[in-house]
């Protein structure tokens, strides 16, 4: 089983949507909140160039935005 981590804010819709994406597909995940959080933050800035939100990490694969059929595919999910 794939380790996954979503990257977000409370006040990020697209974080919203892909988390209720993840839930629906039965997919485990961890939420790390980067509103407060100044190590996740230069985590993401890390590995993405960039402070934006969602950011998801499926085995240290990283994807900025809500990229639905990437996340299909590094999971193995179908439609």
């Amino acid at each position: 089983m794939a380790i996954v981590k979503v990257y977000s804010t409370p006040s990020c819709p697209y974080c919203e949507l892909l988390k209720q994406f993840l839930y629906e597909k039965g997919v485990k995940f961890e939420v790390v909140d980067v509103s407060d959080n100044e190590s996740a933050q230069n985590y993401i800035f890390e590995k993405t160039g960039k402070m934006a939100v969602p950011v998801i990490e499926i085995d240290n694969e990283i994807i900025v935005g809500f990229d639905k059929p990437r996340i299909m595919e590094l999971l193995n999910l179908k439609d």
